[in-house]
């Protein structure tokens, strides 16, 4: 925001001193925007302590079952239904944890910036890695995936903290993509196209033990 104001006020005195500043006022719609891309706001999450729910707000991209990561540590690496949310960006960027219970595993690997809504984006992209074991003892993993605009990911966990669903996990800055892989045995209970609510809308419902 300091920056996006900066540069409107230097351009708009640089403007006014040289005769022309009426048309600078256009350039409000630059800290507006960063404002509006940078909104948090509250979220409630389910009533029902299964669901599991979007760490994103975006739009359903891709439904397909896939191996967890290697990355992650997981030997073998079972193959688990993953829900991939597209966030524009015009989309609240706030990431929020798709269920409660402990981070056992962060892992960050360097890479491209294709589109998000590809499927390669998956393996190809910059993204930071996360596994979980929910508070009903499955295995919950899912991925921040930068984007063609997107250029930063941030990571607000560490390995060994507990969080609560929909609580604040972290952001990427200017349109991406967030993956969930499901607990083995869970099915995802949206449709491709659907509209996501971050910590709100449930992707699917845990078992009573998975």
């Amino acid at each position: 925001m300091g920056i996006a104001l900066f540069l409107v006020l230097a351009v708009q005195v640089a403007a006014a001193w040289y005769g022309f500043g009426a048309w600078v006022v256009i350039l409000w719609l630059l800290p507006w925007g960063v404002a509006l891309f940078f909104r948090d706001p509250e979220r409630v999450p389910p009533r029902d302590p299964l669901a599991i729910v979007s760490p994103a707000d975006g739009t359903v991209s891709l439904l397909a079952e896939v191996p967890i990561p290697a990355e992650l540590g997981l030997n073998p690496s079972p193959v688990v239904w993953r829900v991939s949310i597209f966030m524009s960006v015009f989309n609240v960027h706030v990431n929020r944890m798709p269920a409660s219970g402990t981070i056992l595993k962060t892992h960050y690997i360097p890479g491209a910036f294709l589109n998000a809504s590809l499927d390669k984006a998956s393996e190809q992209n910059e993204r930071h890695l996360y596994l979980m074991q929910t508070t009903a003892g499955a295995p919950l993993a899912f991925v921040q995936i930068a984007g063609l605009v997107a250029r930063r990911i941030l990571c607000l966990v560490k390995e060994g903290q507990k969080m609560e669903r929909a609580e604040r996990f972290g952001l990427i800055r200017f349109g991406s993509r967030l993956d969930v892989y499901l607990p083995q045995g869970v099915e995802p209970s949206v449709r491709v196209g659907q509209t996501m609510v971050a910590g709100e809308t449930a992707l699917a419902y845990l078992k009573d033990r998975v």
